[in-house]
């Protein structure tokens, strides 16, 4: 993937099909899991992309034997948890968060040290949110800044099940917990502010593990064993979302995309779009294992501003760097709160996102956790940052689409991070790019 990609706009409108590339979460999830049984798990739709990989690549090193059969095809060997062998190297996670914060709820119950690291944005991201509850299991975990940052050392141990009520509504933090209280003494309890991607407890019940619920408050009792499924990876609506708005605020834009995931913990980008006037029909429901999964037609529409906050932001907080786009161009106004986590992810999203869709010719004002954006802007092509991360980048090569003239979008290789294809795709739908 090149660093630099120059688009020219406006697009007179796309159009096509669309096979969404495989779930990231639920890719990481199946490969996670699979190791932890003690059977063969078969996986089909898995994403390829370098966040997935590094979690293949860490499983690998402590003795998970994973095939690739085909595209988006694995066959994972799960060893259970006594099966899992001490890494003889540093376990290195590139960028990949849900990697790093999982594999810390795995490795907490393991009997053997071993060290987590990741780029420059994991080693910035906070790892205190996994790591101190953990540490009150019983899990030994040092790291800088007390053991909130990565670098992460890990001697694995005898864990004690506890009660954890969450800060943030976290799929990753309530995700390592649950893992850890798999290997732990008693009950592991975990209650969020706002119901997170569930991604984790619906595929622990296919894989046979009895889960606890009451509205945010989930629990496990330790001790369960995994029992080998296959998994069938629904397309990654994060990655569809991209599209959904570009088809909306392109004139004389249609596209129909294939089997997309819609879990109700990652529809909100469903609800705001529509809520904003966008014309999106879901067709052929069905499910993959307990996922729910359709097809997703997106016309062009005049898009109006809303707001957005509360327990609708963890059902779409990956979305908001290309909702914003789409505020961007709407009529009226829209609001943004309750979003301080995007400043924390592979960028400071909220301060990137006003900063370069600024460049374009929109009208944001950052908040401190969220955005006013004054919709109705004339976007003129100009020189952009995606800060190398995947989502500023697919967002400003979609806003290149809107804009007059030329938009040169820096940090484009770090797109393959969740989405391989995503340039080639645009190319087929007839994006002039260079």
């Amino acid at each position: 993937m090149v660093e630099q990609i120059r688009v020219q706009g406006p697009s007179a409108g796309i159009k096509g099909e669309l096979m969404i590339p495989g779930d990231k979460s639920i890719s990481h999830r199946a490969v996670l899991l699979g190791a932890l049984t003690e059977g063969t798990v078969e996986i089909s739709g898995f994403l390829p992309g370098a966040d997935c990989l590094s979690s293949v690549s860490c499983l690998r090193q402590m003795g998970v034997e994973i095939e690739e059969t085909g595209p988006g095809a694995l066959k994972v060997h799960g060893r259970g948890w006594q099966g899992l062998k001490e890494p003889s190297d540093v376990l290195d996670v590139g960028n990949s968060g849900t990697t790093m914060r999982l594999l810390l709820g795995i490795l907490a119950g393991t009997d053997f040290f071993s060290v987590l690291t990741g780029d420059a944005s994991i080693r910035r991201r906070p790892m205190g949110r996994v790591t101190e509850p953990l540490q009150k299991m019983g899990a030994q975990i040092q790291g800088r800044s007390q053991g909130k940052l990565a670098p992460l050392a890990i001697q694995g141990g005898k864990l004690v099940g506890c009660q954890h009520l969450s800060a943030v509504a976290s799929a990753q933090v309530k995700s390592a917990l649950l893992l850890a209280g798999l290997r732990a003494e008693g009950k592991t309890e975990v209650q969020e502010p706002a119901v997170s991607r569930d991604h984790t407890e619906r595929m622990l019940r296919t894989f046979g593990v009895e889960i606890g619920q009451e509205g945010n408050r989930l629990w496990v009792e330790g001790g369960q064993k995994l029992q080998a499924v296959p998994v069938q990876v629904p397309g990654d609506i994060s990655s569809a979302a991209f599209w959904l708005v570009a088809a909306s605020i392109i004139p004389n834009s249609s596209l129909y995309l294939k089997q997309v995931g819609v879990n109700p913990t990652r529809t909100g980008i469903l609800d705001v779009l529509q809520a904003m006037g966008a014309r999106i029909q879901l067709m052929n429901y069905r499910r993959f294992g307990d996922e729910p999964v359709a097809d997703l037609l997106v016309e062009s529409a005049e898009l109006q501003g809303v707001e957005i906050g509360g327990e609708l932001i963890p059902r779409l907080i990956d979305e908001i760097p290309v909702l914003a786009l789409a505020a961007a161009v709407a009529r009226g106004r829209t609001i943004i709160r309750d979003a301080a986590e995007l400043r924390v992810k592979e960028s400071d999203r909220l301060a990137a996102i006003s900063r370069e869709l600024s460049k374009l010719g929109a009208t944001i004002e950052e908040m401190p956790d969220g955005l006013i954006i004054e919709g109705g802007a004339k976007l003129e092509g100009a020189r952009v940052e995606s800060y190398h991360d995947h989502r500023m980048a697919m967002t400003l090569l979609i806003a290149g689409l809107v804009a007059h003239g030329t938009t040169t979008v820096s940090g484009c290789e770090a797109i393959p991070v969740s989405y391989p294809d995503f340039v080639s795709s645009l190319q087929r739908l007839g994006a002039n790019l260079d």
